[in-house]
């Protein structure tokens, strides 16, 4: 671990332009960035915090032709929502740029020959999947197979998304192509190999010995588990018409792997931001004193802890990553959170539908984070928190202080009294929060961070419900006015202390207490005279709103509405049966029928005995739709009946017939109905 650094560059990794942001993106990434930006700026440290559009690779060339529109269609429309959610979230990025950008093309296209040039790749022929109907070679994501460690059939040529596993397109059972559903064959092609191999006993002793003990488990875990396993040459080249063209004689029609050319994005981002401030970037990236952290999801583990510092190795010039904090997956309502399923909280909808409300959600993923496992997001627990916790706790500790202030003393802070014994403690425990803050978030542990910045609300509504000022006022107004001003104290630390986690609500606050120059950390540890004795507070405004329970219910009956469309989208209709004659067809008398009458068969859950018109006659048939239909809806009901069905005794009641039925994408029973205008009796052929 670096010690004291000069300045700190801070990654966030870059999101796929082929569908917004979503709240999995949020925990797993920016808001654990976000956090750690805003607390090191706050100590004045030197911070550069890039991010931006990851616009190259197969996922963005399979949305264009699921959309119909071009590649450069896709990443535009994507990069303008993805920027704007960002920026209406709150998130401090100093520069996000686009890996389509010149500077990027430029940046990893140098980096590329560079590492060419040192004769670091190896090039190589090998077989390769092809879709000769397509006629092109299958990157990873346009291949779909039967995954060979976990046997998911629905595992994608780069990884199995159910068991986790980094895969070859050439590893999947019975691969299948996504363009064309065709069987690939194998086809000889040219690429070159970073050899990783080559940088094992590196990575083991930068890893494995020198971050043992400062990196988080999960990270750790995986990392040692892919480098016991033993490391192989990797492909940075594909055979793909959307990205960076490989800078080489010989490579026509080649362009750089998405996982070569990403990674690099923050490198070229930083000089973007360098470019538009006139600074220089190289400090930032080649220094020994500054600290680089990358903050990604589990997915990203090994390509930023193994292949990214193998390429920085490489190449030589540049510092490597002083620790990798990734987070474990978030997923919503007990299902795994899916871009391509629609299964998702999308930020920029929760801005449009929760407006002003950026720091609930931003408390609600932090609270719940995934930081060492696999966490649930729920809508009734984001409004639990939120009403049990940020109004009840956070909110309400505000409320009361400004209200007594302007109600006691025209909101203008009290000279306080000799302080009693719980006055001093209160003081005293509250200038510990920001050590005790700090050193939660210096170990990347924002969850256990956050619950401090609560106790320290909490501090407060404990210290006013002990004292209760209320009352005191009828007897001892000079007691009081220490009491409110201990009070006023806790609610500045707060203003400070919450702005990292919950920025919009920091500015709020501050904009009530009428703080004009922020607090720092430091002097809330040091001084017990925050917001001094005389100072003119605002009025009280609502730091939170309660969140009724119609607004949730919405939220699942749009998740619910999500899940019904993919069960619709993906339901295979059964295979058709062995042929038959027109005489077997003709055998059959199908009748347009109405239901007279409905009633529960005795003792049995399952069966209706209804009174049905044929047009013929009217009959008795008994139907096992009784866990699918009230009797009372059905009365009336124009039906489809099979009228020549040998009758058949059921719980002593004779069915002379059957009325015909299908499933709907729900897998609900449904009536197969005839048009309304035909009348009973009418044959159906």
């Amino acid at each position: 671990m670096i010690q004291n650094p000069k300045r700190y560059t801070i990654t966030a990794a870059l999101p796929y332009t082929n569908g917004p942001i979503h709240i999995g993106h949020l925990a797993g990434v920016y808001v654990p960035s976000d956090i750690y930006s805003r607390y090191l700026r706050l100590q004045g440290r030197d911070v550069l915090f890039v991010c931006g559009s990851d616009e190259h690779g197969v996922a963005i060339s399979m949305k264009a032709k699921k959309e119909g529109i071009t590649p450069q269609e896709v990443i535009d429309k994507y990069d303008g929502i993805i920027r704007k959610s960002f920026i209406d979230f709150g998130i401090s990025f100093d520069n996000y740029s686009r890996t389509s950008a010149k500077i990027h093309h430029d940046t990893a296209s140098e980096f590329f020959t560079t590492l060419y040039e040192k004769g670091d790749f190896i090039e190589q022929v090998t077989e390769q999947l092809y879709d000769a109907k397509a006629d092109q070679f299958l990157a990873d994501r346009f291949v779909i197979g039967t995954c060979p460690k976990c046997g998911n059939e629905e595992a994608y040529g780069d990884q199995c998304e159910k068991c986790g596993s980094t895969l070859n397109a050439t590893d999947l059972i019975n691969p299948k192509s996504t363009i064309t559903g065709e069987t690939p064959i194998m086809k000889s092609t040219k690429h070159w190999f970073l050899p990783l191999d080559r940088y094992e006993d590196f990575l083991k002793e930068w890893i494995l010995v020198g971050h043992k003990n400062d990196w988080k488990p999960n990270v750790y875990g995986q990392v040692k588990s892919w480098i016991d396993g033993g490391l192989e040459p990797r492909a940075v080249t594909r055979d793909l018409d959307w990205g960076i063209d490989v800078p080489v004689e010989g490579a026509e029609g080649k362009k750089l792997y998405v996982w070569f050319d990403a990674p690099i994005g923050y490198i070229s981002s930083s000089k973007e931001w360098a470019l538009r401030e006139g600074k220089e970037w190289e400090p930032y990236w080649k220094d020994q004193d500054t600290k680089l952290v990358h903050f990604i999801g589990k997915d990203n583990i090994v390509f930023h802890c193994i292949i990214f510092p193998a390429m920085l190795k490489a190449e030589g010039s540049y510092i490597l990553p002083d620790n990798v904090p990734a987070n474990e997956f978030l997923n919503l309502e007990g299902n795994k959170l899916s871009t391509s399923k629609n299964w998702a909280v999308w930020l920029h909808e929760y801005l449009e539908e929760f407006p002003g409300q950026q720091d609930v959600l931003r408390y609600a993923l932090t609270s719940n984070a995934p930081e060492t496992k696999d966490n649930d997001f729920t809508w009734k627990d984001f409004q639990a928190r939120n009403n049990n916790e940020l109004v009840a706790i956070f909110g309400n500790f505000i409320n009361r202080v400004v209200v007594l202030t302007n109600k006691y003393y025209n909101g203008i802070v009290p000279s306080p009294n000799t302080f009693s014994e719980v006055d001093e403690a209160t003081l005293t425990e509250l200038k510990a929060y920001p050590a005790v803050i700090s050193s939660s978030i210096e170990r990347y542990r924002f969850r256990e961070a956050l619950g401090e910045l609560m106790n320290v609300a909490r501090l407060g509504n404990k210290y006013l419900a002990d004292e209760q000022p209320w009352k005191m006022i009828k007897t001892d107004e000079g007691r009081v006015q220490t009491q409110m001003y201990v009070a006023l104290q806790i609610a500045a630390a707060l203003s400070a202390l919450c702005e990292p986690f919950l920025p919009f609500t920091a500015t709020k606050l501050s904009r009530i207490l009428k703080i004009e120059s922020p607090l720092s950390w430091a002097t809330i540890s040091e001084t017990s005279d925050l917001i001094e004795s005389g100072h003119q507070i605002g009025e009280a405004e609502l730091l939170f709103a309660k969140i009724e329970d119609e607004e949730i219910q919405k939220q699942i009956d749009k998740l619910e509405a999500t899940k019904t469309a993919n069960i619709a989208e993906n339901k295979k209709a059964e295979p058709q049966k062995d042929a038959i004659q027109f005489d077997d067809f003709s055998k059959m008398d199908l009748r347009v029928g109405t239901i007279l009458e409905a009633e529960k068969m005795p003792k049995a859950n399952k069966l209706l005995i209804l009174k049905v018109d044929t047009g013929i006659d009217v009959r008795t048939i008994v139907s096992g739709i009784a866990e699918s239909f009230k009797p009372e809806d059905i009365i009336g009901k124009k039906v489809t009946v099979l009228v020549n069905l040998a009758p058949r005794n059921l719980r002593g009641v004779e069915s002379q017939g059957m009325i015909l039925m299908t499933t709907n994408t729900e897998g609900k029973l449904v009536f197969v109905n005839p048009d309304t205008e035909a009348a009973n009796g009418e044959t159906i052929n």
